[in-house]
């Protein structure tokens, strides 16, 4: 089977990776965009440092908004064990992952063990026909809605309704909500930066603030995308940095604007696109005459790209180490059905030995 091309060509992996480097030599902005593991983010990193690239995730506006949270503002979170064992009040801030779907079913069929109450009890803050994952037993999570209203303007009205303060438009089922925090211990609001804008995470996190200075809430970080988050996570320790760093003038920046790898690509920045997925690539119209360079698990190779190089999927083909939102850290994972196909870290070590350390950095 064939793992990688040159253009539309077989190749051996060898000649493509060194292909890859010659291109990346000459690049004068190159991008990254990574949807990869802990392994494969910390290589791409090493590498970006040496072409003096710019990196962000594959989807970067999601994992940007979750990471301004942060940056920005702060946030008051738990880990995610704690709130199996202690929240009796579970509140799902707008519309979640499919991929944490499991573990609020799982949140519904349990009770807290460490709190007094048998059953606990959701709510759902969202516009109307807002849907939230599916609960145990037939169970629904209870609106808290001001209409057609956006979540930020949602959570704003909830956050006046808290404090005794009149809104245009009250909250529905304000009035259980309010009696539910009375009678809680330790309210939990689920959160991911998917679906929710900037303003509104900072609005949530401005509502369990105001809700501990007379008791207990928090909130658990559910990430949009938990190699994303990963990314971030990696990129921080290895640059003291997250996503869309870059390395133009040898050093690492961190600009949220500049080094959106999506925005640079649009506006004809970039003049290479490095492209890191286990899953398949979709073709994307280039920029100009920009470059392609992707590695991803395909079985032939992409339309338009100069260099494809197949890998392998973390925890599929291969062992790795991600970040996990279900223990809030990151966890080594075995391989479900062992293959062949090399990791993204090893390709971007193979690619990197071709790049001479003296090339010119990108001014």
């Amino acid at each position: 089977m064939a793992v990688a091309w040159i253009g539309n060509r077989e190749a051996l992996v060898e000649r493509a990776a060194a292909h890859a480097a010659a291109l990346l030599g000459s690049s004068r902005c190159p991008v990254f965009s990574l949807d990869t593991d802990i392994h494969g983010t910390r290589a791409a990193i090493a590498l970006a440092e040496r072409v003096g690239a710019a990196y962000d995730h594959a989807d970067g506006a999601a994992v940007s908004r979750e990471t301004a949270l942060f940056t920005d503002k702060g946030a008051m979170t738990v880990a995610p064990g704690e709130t199996h064992r202690r929240a009796e009040v579970v509140v799902i801030v707008g519309e979640l992952p499919q991929i944490h779907h499991e573990f609020v079913g799982e949140l519904s069929a349990t009770v807290p063990d460490l709190s007094a109450k048998s059953q606990r009890e959701f709510f759902l803050v969202g516009s109307n026909g807002a849907s939230a994952p599916p609960l145990s037993n037939g169970r629904t999570a209870t609106l808290l809605s001001c209409g057609e209203a956006s979540l930020g303007a949602t959570l704003a009205a909830l956050r006046a309704q808290s404090r005794g303060r009149q809104t245009s438009q009250p909250v529905s089922n304000f009035d259980d909500f309010a009696k539910a925090l009375e009678a809680a211990h330790f309210p939990v609001f689920l959160f991911s930066g998917d679906a929710t804008e900037g303003l509104a995470l900072e609005m949530l996190q401005g509502l369990i603030a105001d809700l501990n200075h007379k008791s207990r809430a928090s909130g658990l970080h559910l990430p949009a995308s938990e190699n994303g988050w990963g990314s971030a996570l990696a990129s921080t320790w290895m640059t003291g940095f997250p996503l869309r760093t870059g390395f133009a003038r040898g050093f690492p920046e961190f600009d949220p604007w500049r080094y959106d790898v999506a925005r640079m690509i649009a506006a004809g920045e970039a003049d290479l696109h490095l492209r890191i997925s286990s899953s398949i690539v979709q073709p994307q119209k280039k920029k100009n005459r920009m470059a392609l360079i992707v590695l991803a698990k395909t079985q032939e190779p992409i339309a338009g790209a100069a260099v494809t190089i197949a890998i392998g999927e973390a925890g599929v083909d291969h062992e790795a180490v991600v970040y996990s939102s279900r223990t809030g850290s990151l966890r080594s994972i075995d391989a479900r059905a062992a293959s062949e196909l090399p990791s993204a870290a090893t390709v971007i070590r193979l690619v990197a030995s071709h790049v001479s350390s003296e090339a010119a950095l990108p001014c």
